[in-house]
């Protein structure tokens, strides 16, 4: 706007000119018509720059040249939105190029061009060179950063750094506990774009203990880095231990004593990992614990152990050792411990013997240094030895032994035995063992006091038994040792006796017994045992009967067989008399002797079945036997045989019997149930929903393995009047998508509800549509479905539900079916514009009911009144068409050689911030073509434009976008002639981008009328 302005107005333009060409002072190397020329610049990816174009040329068109490429004098450069022209209104003749973000693709050769103009003619600036510097985003190591990495101390290993991408390529540096390492190779090659370059580093590394847990740091530094980028890792070096060595002088010197309690430490220095530790002792491990101290690389074992003579000359040592070890390192001690006295003495015998035997026992002590001597005492006597040895011990000492026999006395019971050990050398010790003497006699008497025998005790009296024994050593007190009878106690008499415990009085021993007698102590003999003597006794005890049984000669009975029954006592020792009876109702017998009854003949039936038979003595003691009858099933007299039932209600079939299966007209009933029937479990049979087809005989058989028997039992429906069919839900219309699958459903209200009384049509003027064979029908109860799969357009139609129970009139419903589908595409027409030509467009629809077509030109309805449009419209089938004739054809004014409209656009994928987009190129009108895109966010004013890079592309993903933000999207092709315009005839769509409560949007499109 202001070089317009400065080209209407050359006098106030040559004023500014002059005035500012004053101010301004021009390098001399500056070309003719520039006053300020741009400089070759570096930056870093990311930033912004730019380049200055200062021109003295007024009236000029002005534009940047990159590589070779002609940018264009618009200051918003399309197809480059991170570029523009910086323009000072102020200060005529600047146009700077100013680059927003720079990155990899801006690197290239720039040059201000100054076009022709009345005050001078073309120039160029000299070609300066932008270079954009790309900082590496990352360093790889070949093992995984920020973690620990285990090698072994003294093994060489390789270690490789990569450089991400970056321009120039970094300088790689790795370090090893802060010190760089110096057999560094670096390879340089290219990266994943030009210009990008990527840096190998390898270093040949040789570990030491001292970089244990120590950092290997891999670094990169760039012109494009405030800082260097580092990665990195932690190495864990594994070396073996120190020597073990002893924390106490006194093991050195191996001088300890007997009977000492030491605690001996053995410390291993250093180490990855720490050393195990053991002890041993001659060469045999006695511990193997030990700890560890990781802050001061310690690991350290604590022997306990008390000293003792055996230990004398023993090699103690300690070994220690790691995975990294070559061989065990062994610190070792020799220990010497003085004589001892014996740590034990034994006697070695029994001092447990019968009266006037020898008693032989021998004394041995441990071993000791000096050896010592040995004496017997008996009481307050000293007993003379008959043999004394001395023996070598271990560890050099010496064992003493001394053997002594003597003759056993009744008055040496009780006496202490004991045998005495000392030396000259242990005048302060006394060394003893003793034992006490159990010299065996027997005992002197043994009775028992109580019922005297041949005494008649009664069953159930309370007996006193008391065993006494006199003297003996061992105590032998009384026990009553045996019991035998003459005849063996019955398994259910429990046993009812006591024992007490022994009590002494004096020499005196008793124990006493008592006892309820029962019929298994009859002629029972009793014992009482103290030592080698024995007392009995024996009781006399008289009883009623304690049983009686029942014999039968069979197990099982049929109707009118004949049973025999016995009745028998068992084990009196007195006169009994046996009684008979059958469910309360006696059975007369005849006298019986005693342990017997005569036997009982009964005729069985049916109802004897389950009955038990009784034998009874003098109402004390009783048996019964149940009896068992096989009979065939019977049905009782009160079975009922006919049950009226009114229809839709409950039924309920009584049985009598226990074994049955119901059937009905030939058909047996599940007993598992049924829809409208169970089967309860007393037998009976339960109906609900009871219809007028129910009606009639139930035959229940009875089986079992005698044999079987049956019964009718008549079930009379009283039937309600019928009713006329009525359709109760019909949903119309049916809608399926094509290719679907969908059920037209037809539910009614009828009376009877009878199979098959369903039946379908379709309603049509062709045979062909009128045909149902792809189709299938399916009826259960009162519904009826017509169940279509992969539906198709040309089943489009109407439907009719036609029900028959038999009752009029037939029920009829009529049901419309849609299938959806796509709206069809119409192709282009092409007529000459020369008001003579005319062209006929034709539309077709499938659908139900019929359609009615309206006709619009550019979004407004047509006036068919008009002589240069004529429509005709028919059907073929469920297919309409409408044909429009224009007529008179003339072209309006637009461009002539534009391209089409893009057709087809859409959406892709949708982000939070972007949405990738794709469409169909229309006609280009013989040149070619390239593609705008413009949008807006709805609620925000202004449009936004992005041209399509590269220009012939169909797809573009549009960047910059916000969440949760509704936009409308337009798409428009142009050519050199032109484009093929935006607000009427241009392609839009709206969108949602995610983030929000909606989702995405729906897609509208607007496509050309001809």
């Amino acid at each position: 706007m202001a070089l317009r302005t400065m080209l209407k107005a050359p006098f106030l333009l040559l004023g500014l000119l002059t005035e500012g060409l004053a101010q301004l002072v021009i390098p001399a190397s500056i070309p003719w018509g520039f006053w300020a020329l741009p400089e070759n610049l570096t930056v870093v990816e990311g930033a912004s720059v730019e380049l200055w174009c200062g021109v003295s040329t007024p009236g000029s068109a002005v534009q940047w040249a990159k590589d070779g490429l002609l940018l264009g004098p618009d200051p918003r450069i399309p197809g480059f939105p991170r570029y523009r022209l910086e323009e000072d209104p102020a200060r005529l003749g600047e146009f700077h190029l100013h680059i927003e973000a720079c990155d990899l693709s801006d690197d290239a050769e720039y040059e201000c061009q100054l076009g022709h103009s009345e005050m001078g003619p073309e120039l160029v600036s000299p070609r300066v060179i932008l270079s954009i510097l790309v900082p590496p985003k990352l360093l790889h190591l070949t093992l995984e950063a920020d973690t620990m990495v285990t090698w072994v101390a003294g093994q060489e290993y390789v270690v490789s750094c990569l450089s991400g991408d970056a321009k120039p390529a970094p300088d790689i540096t790795i370090l090893l506990s802060g010190q760089t390492l110096s057999n560094i190779s670096a390879n340089v090659n290219e990266g994943s774009q030009q210009k990008l370059f990527t840096v190998e580093a390898t270093a040949r590394v040789t570990h030491r203990s001292s970089d244990n847990e120590q950092l290997l740091v891999c670094e990169a530094s760039s012109p494009a880095l405030e800082a260097p980028i580092k990665a990195s890792f932690t190495v864990n070096v594994l070396f073996p231990p120190g020597p073990p060595v002893f924390e106490w002088s006194g093991l050195d010197e191996g001088h300890v004593r007997a009977g000492q309690s030491l605690e001996l430490p053995c410390v291993a220095q250093r180490g990855n990992p720490l050393a195990t530790l053991q002890w041993l002792k001659n060469g045999q491990p006695v511990s193997t614990a030990w700890g560890t101290e990781h802050t001061q690389a310690v690991a350290r074992s604590v022997l306990v152990m008390t000293m003792r003579p055996e230990d004398h000359g023993a090699q103690l040592s300690c070994e220690a050792h790691n995975s990294l070890s070559a061989g065990t390192q062994e610190r070792m001690s020799s220990l010497s411990v003085p004589a001892v006295p014996p740590s034990a003495i034994t006697i070695l015998g029994s001092a447990s013997q019968v009266e006037n035997k020898k008693v032989t026992l021998s004394c041995v002590s441990k071993s000791s240094c000096p050896w010592v001597l040995l004496r017997w005492w008996l009481g307050w006597w000293q007993l003379l030895p008959m043999e004394e040895t001395i023996m070598d011990g271990l560890y050099g000492g010496y064992i003493s032994m001394s053997n002594l026999t003597f003759l056993a006395r009744q008055e040496d019971n009780g006496l202490t035995l004991t045998y005495e050990a000392f030396s000259e050398a242990f005048t302060k010790e006394t060394f003893k063992k003793s034992l006490t003497l159990n010299i065996k006699y027997h005992a002197q008497k043994q009775w028992i006091e109580g019922a005297p025998e041949g005494q008649k005790l009664w069953a159930g009296t309370r007996v006193r038994l008391v065993c006494l024994a006199i003297g003996g050593n061992p105590e032998h007190p009384p026990s009553h040792g045996t019991r035998e009878v003459t005849e063996s106690r019955l398994p259910r008499e429990p046993r009812r006796m006591q024992l007490g415990n022994v009590e002494k009085s004096g020499s005196t021993f008793s124990r006493e017994l008592v006892l309820v007698t029962g019929p298994s102590d009859n002629q029972a003999k009793f014992t009482c045992k103290a030592g080698q003597l024995s007392a009995s006794t024996q009781l006399s005890v008289q009883f009623p009967p304690t049983n009686v049984m029942i014999l039968v000669n069979a197990s099982a009975l049929r109707l009118g067989d004949a049973l025999n029954l016995t009745c028998i006592s068992v084990s009196s020792n007195s006169q009994v008399s046996l009684s008979r009876d059958k469910e309360g109702e006696r059975m007369e017998g005849l006298a019986a002797p005693p342990r017997r009854a005569p036997s009982v003949l009964l005729q069985v039936s049916s109802r004897d079945h389950g009955q038990r038979v009784t034998c009874r003595l003098r109402e004390t003691v009783s048996s019964f036997y149940c009896l068992n009858v096989l009979y065939r099933p019977e049905f009782l007299g009160e079975q009922v045989l006919v049950v009226t039932v009114v229809e839709q209600g409950e039924a309920l079939l009584p049985v009598s019997v226990s074994a049955f299966n119901w059937t009905f007209r030939g058909y047996r009933l599940s007993p598992v149930g049924g829809p409208r029937h169970r089967i309860l479990s007393s037998g009976a049979l339960h109906l609900w929903n009871v219809t007028c087809a129910d009606d009639g005989l139930y035959q229940l058989h009875c089986q079992n393995s005698e044999s079987t028997a049956e019964a009718l039992l008549r079930l009379d429906v009283l039937c309600l009047p019928p009713d006329a069919p009525t359709i109760r839900a019909l949903q119309d219309p049916t809608e399926v998508n094509v290719g679907g699958s969908v059920d037209i459903v037809c539910t009614v209200d009828a009376n009877p509800i009878l199979p098959g009384m369903f039946s379908w049509e379709r309603l049509g003027e062709d045979e062909e549509d009128q045909s149902l064979d792809d189709m299938e029908k399916i009826s259960k109860g009162p519904t009826g479905r017509l169940w279509i799969h992969q539906a198709k357009l040309a089943q489009t139609g109407a439907y009719q539900c036609i029900l028959d129970n038999g009752v009029a009139p037939p029920a009829r419903g009529l049901v419309r079916l849609v299938v959806r589908c796509g709206a069809p595409h119409s192709p282009k027409v092409a007529a000459a514009g020369d008001s003579t030509s005319f062209a006929t467009l034709h539309c077709r629809a499938r659908g139900v009911p019929n359609i009615v077509f309206t006709w619009t030109k550019n979004g407004v309805p047509l006036d068919l009144q008009d002589p240069r449009y004529t429509e005709h419209t028919y059907q073929q089938g469920g297919v309409h068409s409408s044909l429009l004739t224009i007529a008179n054809i003339i072209s309006m004014e637009g461009c002539e050689g534009c391209p089409d409209p893009p057709s087809g656009l859409k959406v892709v994928s949708l982000t939070p911030h972007s949405v990738e987009l794709e469409w169909k190129p229309g006609f280009d009108g013989g040149l070619p073509q390239r593609f705008c895109i413009r949008y807006e966010a709805l609620g925000t004013p202004g449009f936004h434009y992005v041209d399509v890079l590269p220009p012939q592309a169909t797809t573009f993903t549009l960047t910059g976008l916000q969440p949760s933000t509704r936009y409308k999207v337009w798409l428009l092709a142009s050519n050199a002639l032109g484009d093929s315009g935006l607000a009427d005839k241009g392609t839009q769509l709206s969108i949602t981008t995610p983030g929000g409560k909606e989702g995405l949007g729906r897609l509208e499109c607007a496509s050309e009328d001809v």
